[in-house]
């Protein structure tokens, strides 16, 4: 039997190493959208946006929360560059939920620099403020 085509995905903070993986499919958050990597996919280079990272590695599949950053697709590596990621398990839906009713609860300036900042605050809220520690 043929073996199943893979890429290389590396997910690096800039304290740690995330994950080191062959997957044979990754989705992530662009800026615009998402973006769905499969193995032989063409170079890119993206600036990501806030949201779920989902990786399928054989028969399992693992989902992060990532804060932005940078992705480089280049030679089968896929190489993901983010501020903080957070596996779905260190996810307290408590802290979640209080920080979208917090988010919520912002009042978002008229102006169209301080709302947008406002959106990003609430779009990071529920990176920031879950798990134990600070976020990786």
């Amino acid at each position: 039997m043929a073996k199943t085509p893979t890429l290389h995905c590396s997910v690096i903070t800039p304290e740690r190493a995330v994950l080191e993986c062959e997957a044979g499919f990754v989705a992530f958050p662009a800026h615009d959208g998402e973006v769905g990597v499969l193995p032989g996919r063409a170079p890119l280079v993206c600036k990501m946006g806030i949201g779920a990272l989902r990786v399928q590695t054989g028969d399992a599949s693992h989902v992060f929360v990532v804060d932005g950053g940078f992705a480089q697709v280049l030679n089968n590596r896929l190489t993901i560059l983010t501020e903080q990621c957070r596996s779905a398990e260190e996810l307290d839906a408590a802290c979640v939920e209080k920080a979208l009713a917090d988010a919520l609860a912002m009042k978002i300036p008229d102006d169209a620099a301080g709302a947008g900042a406002a959106e990003a605050a609430r779009d990071r809220g529920t990176v920031i403020c879950c798990g134990d520690g600070p976020a990786q």
